[in-house]
C-alpha cells in the first residue's frame, strides 16, 4: 500500500511511523519542509507527498489544522487517486466533512472524515511514535452508512494502526459529543492552571493535579480553530458546567453542608453510572 500523510506533527507523524513500520510506502508533506526532510532521513518516509506522488496513494491522511485541511482538499482535489481514499484527522468534523464531501463529489474521489482519539500533551514530529494508536478509539464519518463492504474496507486501511475500536458516526453526532469528551477537558484544564496557586504547587500536588492540568499544554492556534468551529456545542456544555460549578460554589460559600453533600453525591452516582460499575 502507498500512503500519503499531510502534516506530520504528533498525529500525522505517528500515522507515518505505523504505516512505515508495517512495511508500506509512505510519502509525507509538512508546512515546514525541514520536518519532511527529517522524516525521510529518519527512515519514516520514502519521499515527499506532492503533485507527483499524490495520485499514487491508496490512502492519504490529512493531519493539518482545520482550515488548512479544507484548503488542502480543495487544492489537490483534482489529483487525488480516484481509486484511493482520502481521510482527514481533524478534531471537529462538520465544517471539514462538508467541504470534503463536496470536493470529493466534484472530482470523483472517495473522502471520509476521521478523528483518532489519541494523543499526548506534547506536539510535533519529534514527539510522534509508532504504536500511539494501539487500542485507542477511532471515529469515522463516511459518505454513506449502507455499504458494509465499504465500511469494512476503511477498517482494513487502518489496520496497521491497531485501533481498539472504530466507530462510524455522523459529523453532527461527533461534534456534539466531542464538545463534552474532549474540548471541555481542554477548556477546564486551561482555566484550572491559571490559578495564582499554580506557581506554588510544587511538593503539594499529586495525581489529581497532574490529571487536571495535563492537556493545558495545548496548541493555542489549533484549539482556537477547533473551539470556534464547534462553538454552539461547546458553549452549551460550558453553560451546564458553569451552572454546576456555581451550585457547588454557593453551597460552600453559604456553608450549606446538606446541599453540598447532595451535589457531590450526584456527581459520584453519575460517575458510577457512566462507568458501568455497581454502586
Amino acid at each position: 500500500m502507498i500512503v500519503g500523510v499531510a502534516g506530520i506533527g504528533l498525529i500525522g507523524g505517528s500515522f507515518a511511523r505505523d504505516y512505515k513500520s508495517a512495511g508500506h510506502t509512505v510519502y509525507v508533506y509538512d508546512r515546514t519542509p525541514a520536518v519532511s526532510q527529517y522524516a525521510m532521513l529518519a527512515g519514516v518516509a520514502d519521499g515527499l507527498l506532492d503533485e507527483n506522488t499524490i495520485p499514487q496513494c491508496d490512502l492519504i491522511l490529512i493531519a493539518l489544522f482545520p482550515q488548512d485541511t479544507i484548503d488542502y482538499l480543495r487544492k489537490y482535489g483534482p489529483v487525488f487517486n480516484k481509486n484511493g481514499v482520502v481521510m482527514d484527522c481533524g478534531g471537529t468534523k462538520m465544517e471539514i466533512c462538508k467541504a470534503g464531501f463536496e470536493v470529493a463529489e466534484e472530482y470523483g474521489f472517495t473522502y471520509v472524515g476521521g478523528h483518532p482519539m489519541a494523543g499526548t500533551q506534547y506536539s510535533g514530529f519529534k514527539n510522534s511514535f509508532a504504536g500511539m494508536f494501539d487500542g485507542q478509539p477511532m471515529v469515522i464519518v463516511p459518505p454513506h452508512f449502507d455499504d458494509i463492504n465499504f465500511l469494512q474496507s476503511i477498517k482494513d486501511l487502518l489496520a496497521p494502526c491497531h485501533f481498539g475500536r472504530i466507530t462510524f458516526a455522523t459529523a453532527e453526532d461527533h461534534d456534539r459529543m466531542i464538545a463534552y469528551t474532549s474540548q471541555m477537558a481542554h477548556v477546564v484544564s486551561c482555566c484550572y492552571i491559571k490559578s495564582p496557586s499554580a506557581e506554588k504547587h510544587t511538593g503539594l500536588s499529586a495525581g489529581s493535579y497532574k490529571d487536571m492540568t495535563r492537556v493545558a499544554r495545548l496548541n493555542p492556534v489549533m484549539w482556537t480553530q477547533l473551539f470556534l468551529e464547534n462553538k454552539d456545542n461547546l458553549v452549551a456544555e460550558l453553560d451546564h458546567f458553569i451552572q454546576s460549578v456555581t451550585d457547588i460554589r454557593n453551597a460552600i460559600s453559604e456553608e450549606d453542608a446538606d446541599r453540598l453533600q447532595e451535589l457531590l453525591e450526584e456527581g459520584r452516582k453519575m460517575k458510577v453510572k457512566v462507568d458501568g460499575a455497581h454502586d
